[in-house]
C-alpha cells in the first residue's frame, strides 16, 4: 500500500493502469487528449512491482482487477464509473484545477 500512497502523492494526476486494458485506454485518452492533462501513468503489467501495487490497488477499491484507478491532488477518485460520472456533472475540471493539473 505504501508504494501507491507514495505514487499517487508524486503527481497532480495519476493513474494505475493495465497496458491491454480498454477502459485504461479510454481514461488516458480522456485525460490526455480530452483535458490536456499530463498524468502520471504506471502501467501494472509492466512494472516490476505491478502485482504488488494490483493488491494494494483491490484491496483499497474493493475490487478487482482495480484499474484504471485514478488519483487527483494524492486522492484516490475512483474508476472509470466515477471519473466518467465526474466529468459528465462538471465537476472533474475544477478537481484538475484545483490539484494543479490545468490552467483553464
Amino acid at each position: 500500500m505504501e508504494i501507491v500512497t507514495r505514487l499517487a502523492s508524486q503527481r497532480a494526476v495519476v493513474i494505475f493502469s493495465v497496458s491491454s486494458c480498454c477502459m485504461c485506454h479510454t481514461i488516458k485518452t480522456l485525460f490526455m487528449n480530452e483535458l490536456g492533462v499530463n498524468p502520471a501513468v504506471y502501467e501494472l503489467d509492466q512494472d516490476p512491482k505491478g502485482r504488488e501495487m494490483e493488491r494494494a490497488l483491490a484491496k483499497l477499491l474493493g475490487r478487482a482487477p482495480p484499474v484504471p484507478a485514478v488519483f487527483i491532488g494524492g486522492t484516490l477518485v475512483g474508476l472509470t464509473d466515477k471519473v466518467m460520472s465526474l466529468h459528465l456533472s462538471g465537476k472533474l475540471v475544477p478537481l484538475l484545477r484545483d490539484a494543479g493539473a490545468i490552467w483553464l
